[in-house]
């Protein structure tokens, strides 16, 4: 037991110096690699802090001083307070409700009772969440989209030939270029009286898949075209069908090729998504920055730096995460995945 967990620790690249250094292996060696691993990094991390607050206050701007450090750490606590305030309201309105309701089904068992939900203000986690949400919806449609297409443009020259082309056309676009024609068309063909989902959110998702899907469908053609002649003899001489040569033999291959597009399509989404929501007006972290921009009081400053943290950080927690499937799926588990 206390064996697995060791290499499981051991297998997390940046847990491994303190593990075998608890071990007593070669400790001067394990020190080397966690001062490069950690100390490097953080002095580094300092050093901009430092650098920053001695540049920010410098900077006057119509809104007055450019924040430091201390001044977006003051916001970000402020953001906090904001959220566990909404979130008290919430609760105490719901409280409200169900004791109104206790007593009228108390006066009259038969009476109608009405359960409403809280329409309170979006506090900036649950902006947050929401651009999750989008960038989730855009990246998984990218990728149903560009893995089955950079497939059969692998494997076919042909088809690789037609569809190139288009990829070199529509691969530089600006999401800036593309949210006014899907907005016009979203608006002309999603018209319902009851929608699921609102217009906003869909043109925000559509621009994230129509801006983060080339880096996948390049990979995935990249990876399947380079498919090894051994293997592709090898399907031959067993005489798999397309299908069964697909999801045997080209997909293990080209695995990391294709994680590297998503990893790629991801980063290239959570950047696209911002402008997409500040320009639909969709509820998230773009439109967060619209609106504080558009506030222009004292605060608003930091509060924009806190969000600028907040998306590079969680930029950074995608790209992990990703990082993590594509070493737990990789069939090369010697190979050096960065």
């Amino acid at each position: 037991m206390m064996a697995q967990l060791s290499q499981r620790l051991e297998s997390a690249a940046w847990l491994a110096p303190w593990v075998r250094l608890l071990k007593g292996e070669n400790p001067r060696e394990q020190l080397s690699a966690i001062v490069r691993g950690v100390g490097v990094p953080l002095l580094a991390f300092l050093l901009f802090l430092g650098v920053w607050d001695a540049a920010a206050s410098r900077i006057q701007t119509s809104l007055g001083a450019v924040p430091g450090p201390a001044q977006v750490w003051e916001q970000a606590q402020g953001l906090w307070l904001e959220h566990r305030q909404e979130r008290a309201k919430a609760k105490a309105f719901y409280q409200r409700q169900e004791e109104r309701n206790a007593k009228k089904l108390a006066q009259d068992p038969a009476a109608e009772v009405k359960w409403r939900s809280y329409n309170g203000r979006p506090t900036y986690l649950d902006q947050i969440v929401t651009s999750l949400y989008t960038v989730f919806v855009g990246f998984s449609l990218a990728v149903l989209i560009a893995v089955p297409v950079g497939v059969v443009c692998g494997l076919s020259k042909t088809m690789y030939a037609a569809v190139n082309p288009l990829i070199q056309i529509f691969k530089p676009v600006s999401p800036l270029a593309w949210l006014p024609l899907v907005t016009m068309v979203v608006s002309a063909v999603y018209v319902t009286d009851d929608p699921l989902l609102e217009k906003s959110f869909i043109n925000s998702a559509i621009t994230v898949t129509l801006c983060c899907m080339w880096p996948t469908l390049v990979n995935t053609i990249v990876g399947v075209s380079g498919l090894d002649k051994d293997l592709n003899n090898v399907s031959l001489v067993l005489r798999l069908s397309w299908m069964t040569k697909v999801r045997k033999v080209v997909l293990p291959f080209a695995v990391p090729m294709i994680f590297t597009g998503m990893r790629l399509s991801l980063g290239v989404g959570w950047m696209v998504l911002i402008a997409a929501e500040m320009l639909a007006q969709n509820p998230g972290l773009g439109k967060f920055v619209w609106d504080e921009f558009q506030n222009g009081s004292s605060n608003s400053l930091g509060r924009i730096m806190v969000e600028v943290f907040t998306i590079g950080f969680i930029g950074f927690a995608l790209d992990r995460v990703m990082l993590a499937i594509q070493r737990r799926i990789a069939w090369d588990k010697t190979a050096d995945i960065r």
